[in-house]
């Protein structure tokens, strides 16, 4: 057998180097470089998995349908793009302690077993005994007599045993804690991750089983270990969420069967999460009565609207650099905004604080959230508050036009079904002769000037 020799590995590019620096020479990181052996071994050929290669005219190739197998959890099912898919790798990575093995228990358990074509589910612990996922099991009152599970850190051995009870679905928690036994490397490493990952992503391809993968996050919230990860699987999510709260947000980064970006909402209780079918009563709040700053955005997470509460407040600064604080939002953003809003409104903000929070601990990084935030700070500056029973989206552009945003329509018919009376949005966005919404008056603008003269024209009542 051939001498492993050492190597370093940059943990964002995934590119070699025989010695260490504190600086990757490809993409220039610091401190990214990990230490990892590579075997003399000879790697095996692309073919002894894949078979012969042919080339075949596209115009020949007959398309698969692509169909979708629902988990038993809607907002799962939402966020995957409709449900489970044969032979897909799902990367799923978040905060510790956030749900993630909650979830994936809740769902591995919740699959029925005697409509599988090819077995119950396989959940694979590598950080705890078997013990401990059962008294979790017990704890939320889960199903159990179709989920089997195994603690194990050895990938050989994991993937012996899903091809010999070929489950439906496995569950590996986490990647980082797996050893592949013909690499040196310790369990984490960038070799670790990498090797393990595509063996358990060919493992999916070939026998149609559908893999959830489980990865520990950054303190920066990204997920840990080479980026070549995420490109390896067919979907990533994301779960997120604040410790205080019992709301968790689970977000698709990419899907390759369904849309990018889509939202799933859950909630945390003594029975694991649930989900919420109604996110937007989650991120309204209905005050006694209206006051300044406080506007309600229309917003569209994916496929899904949502309305999100909006609240801006603007406080004579004593110092000599104003501060711009955002909680949910861009911080660049509200520059822009303060800028356009001096330059098209002659409304000052160079001795303000501006503070602009987007309540529920939801973060948009849409460009509809121009107008909303343009329409609070407004009336904080002028302490004139906005009806309640008013929604706003719309994009900003440097010259003052209001801009349209995708979705319109989709938006507007949430914030009518929700008992919202008024809207104010881009023209474009207005909805068209035919395509009225009862009970909705929409107010189109083309530019930030006609703002300011609906805010001044504006009763409250």
């Amino acid at each position: 057998m051939a001498k492993a020799r050492r190597i370093y590995v940059c943990s964002s590019c995934d590119a070699q180097t025989p010695q260490w620096s504190g600086q990757c020479s490809e993409c220039g990181a610091w401190n990214s470089l990990e230490e990892a052996r590579q075997s003399g071994q000879r790697a095996a050929s692309p073919g002894q998995y894949a078979g012969e290669s042919q080339v075949v005219a596209l115009d020949q190739i007959e398309p698969a349908v692509v169909s979708h197998r629902s988990t038993g959890i809607k907002e799962l099912d939402r966020v995957l793009g409709g449900g489970l898919v044969q032979g897909a790798a799902v990367l799923i990575g978040g905060d510790p302690g956030i749900g993630k093995s909650t979830l994936l228990l809740q769902m591995v358990t919740a699959l029925d077993g005697a409509g599988a074509e090819s077995g119950p589910g396989l959940y694979v612990t590598a950080e705890e005994s078997v013990q401990q996922v059962a008294l979790r099991a017990e704890r939320l009152n889960l199903p159990r007599q179709n989920t089997t599970v195994m603690a194990e850190s050895d990938l050989d051995r994991i993937l012996v045993e899903a091809s010999r009870s070929r489950p439906e679905v496995v569950v590996v928690d986490s990647i980082q804690a797996l050893v592949a036994p013909d690499l040196t490397s310790a369990a984490g490493s960038v070799s670790q991750v990498r090797e393990c990952a595509a063996r358990l992503v060919r493992f999916a391809k070939q026998s149609g089983t559908v893999v959830f993968i489980v990865g520990h996050v950054t303190k920066e919230g990204a997920l840990a270990g080479p980026r070549v990860l995420e490109h390896m699987v067919d979907t990533v999510l994301y779960f997120e969420g604040e410790s205080s709260s019992r709301y968790r947000l689970l977000r698709a980064v990419k899907n390759r069967f369904g849309a990018a970006n889509e939202l799933g909402v859950f909630a945390m209780s003594d029975r694991g999460l649930k989900a919420v079918g109604n996110p937007s009563a989650i991120f309204l709040t209905r005050h006694e009565k209206p006051v300044p700053g406080s506007v309600v955005m229309g917003s569209l997470e994916g496929t899904r609207p949502m309305l999100v509460e909006i609240q801006a407040l603007a406080e004579p600064s004593h110092l000599g650099s104003p501060r711009r604080v955002c909680v949910g939002l861009e911080p660049q953003r509200l520059a822009m905004l303060g800028a356009v809003m001096h330059r098209h409104l002659g409304v000052t903000s160079h001795d303000l604080d501006l503070f602009v929070n987007v309540v529920g601990g939801l973060k948009v990084s849409e460009t509809g959230v121009d107008l909303p935030v343009l329409v609070a700070l407004l009336s904080s500056i002028r302490e004139k508050a906005l009806p309640q029973d008013l929604v706003i989206f719309g994009e900003i552009g440097l010259a003052g036009e209001v801009r349209p945003v995708r979705g319109g329509l989709e938006r507007l018919k949430e914030a009518a079904g929700l008992g919202f009376q008024r809207a104010l949005v881009s023209e474009y966005n207005s909805p068209k002769p035919g395509q009225a919404i009862k009970g909705l008056r929409v107010h189109g603008i083309r530019n930030v000037g006609e703002v300011g003269a609906w805010f001044s024209d504006l009763k409250v009542s």
